[in-house]
């Protein structure tokens, strides 16, 4: 049994943790309930930019199928266009009635301050006639049809405040975190049936106090699990120098390294059409969902896939990394047959997003959205209460 002094001091983490930080869990909670449907959200709100007419006889739904040729297509079309030229990267739609995506680097307005905010040009273009359908840069801060989604998910990631802002919210993972823990600590019972009862009951007995701090005290304990998973994923997505030694000190993580074109720079570099034809060769089955141009010279192409059997969906969590010169695969993670740590790893968005249960899994995790500022409410209740 924890002595009286100790569970004080876990008390006393959860109560000033709360406090401090209960505000912003509750503002991640609500905008992670939004983008937890991002894709979907921002193809309503922006029919004008994500709906085109499928080709004749396509089921508009239907998993686009889009070839290594309309990738080419796309990308001439673009860049013998002084309107826009060679884009950064090309991402490709997971349905027959959406455009493929071309997005260009932005240069922010303060590059060096810890608040700029990272934008990109995208261009939407329809891979059938080649037309641009709209376009808009991401990343812009506003609360209109186009701009609301990607500012609920710079909201989210970057608290609209660059590096500073991620790092905050990275913070506030390991926080919510640290509070799940101590809250299960602290709702231990006695070990008698009579404490284990109570502790699992939601009780009122004429008592607004007593059902604030029930209420509190089980869901909490329910929730727990939830939120350990998610403050630990957050806390990874935005410091994963923080977290990477501690998970590779109990399993194997692969070391990500840049990787350069081994072959002579010589003659002309491969197309973004043919890169994308070299990784389907390594992966005939999977669907392509990103292709990241090489910045210079000596870097070189790096494609994400998505293979079947994936837990992560949407894009997938498959990258190859294609020399750019000579078509050779330089490097591949592949989900399916990664290791310990990295397993664990690539799970992490999936149960941070609830896709890893589909669609139900996703419904539960944007209502799951809510309980954080339950806890403000019935915390705050719990202080004031014993403050008086």
């Amino acid at each position: 049994m924890i002595r009286w002094k100790t569970r004080s001091v876990f008390r006393q983490i959860h109560l000033y943790a709360g406090l401090c930080f209960g505000s912003l869990l509750v503002l991640s909670g609500l905008t992670g309930s939004a983008i937890t449907w991002l894709h979907e959200l921002d193809r309503m709100l922006n029919p004008d930019l994500f709906h085109i007419a499928p080709a004749p006889g396509v089921i508009a739904d239907r998993p686009a199928s889009i070839t290594p040729v309309q990738v080419q297509d796309m990308f001439e079309r673009l860049s013998t266009d002084p309107q826009y030229g060679i884009p950064t990267q090309i991402t490709l739609a997971p349905h027959a009635n959406e455009p493929l995506i071309a997005w260009y680097r932005t240069k922010p307005s303060h590059k060096d301050s810890p608040l700029a905010l990272q934008t990109a040009r995208q261009v939407m273009v329809n891979p059938l006639t080649l037309e641009i359908s709209g376009e808009r840069n991401w990343g812009e801060i506003g609360v209109s049809r186009r701009l609301l989604m990607p500012t609920l998910l710079h909201l989210h990631r970057y608290l609209l405040a660059g590096d500073l802002g991620k790092t905050v919210i990275g913070i506030s993972g390991l926080v919510l975190l640290i509070t799940s823990m101590t809250g299960v600590v602290l709702w231990w019972p006695k070990r008698n049936f009579k404490a284990f009862r109570q502790a699992f009951t939601i009780s009122h007995q004429g008592s607004w106090p007593r059902f604030n701090y029930s209420l509190h005290r089980t869901v909490g304990f329910f929730s727990a699990p939830v939120l350990i998973v998610l403050g630990f994923s957050g806390w990874y997505f935005n410091m994963p120098h923080w977290v990477l030694p501690i998970v590779s000190s109990v399993a194997t993580v692969s070391v990500s390294e840049k990787k350069t074109n081994q072959a002579p720079i010589r003659g002309t570099p491969i197309s973004p059409g043919q890169a994308m034809q070299a990784a389907l060769a390594h992966y005939p089955h999977a669907r392509v969902s990103r292709i990241a141009l090489p910045a210079k010279p000596l870097m070189p192409y790096e494609i994400r896939v998505r293979q079947p059997g994936e837990i992560r969906q949407g894009d997938g969590a498959t990258r190859l990394t294609i020399d750019a010169y000579s078509s050779q695969l330089l490097q591949v993670r592949d989900p399916l047959r990664a290791r310990g740590g990295d397993t664990f790893l690539n799970w992490l968005f999936p149960l941070h997003n609830g896709e890893a249960f589909g669609w139900a899994g996703r419904i539960f995790i944007s209502c799951f959205g809510l309980v954080p500022l339950l806890f403000l409410m019935t915390g705050m209740g719990i202080w004031l209460k014993r403050k008086n």
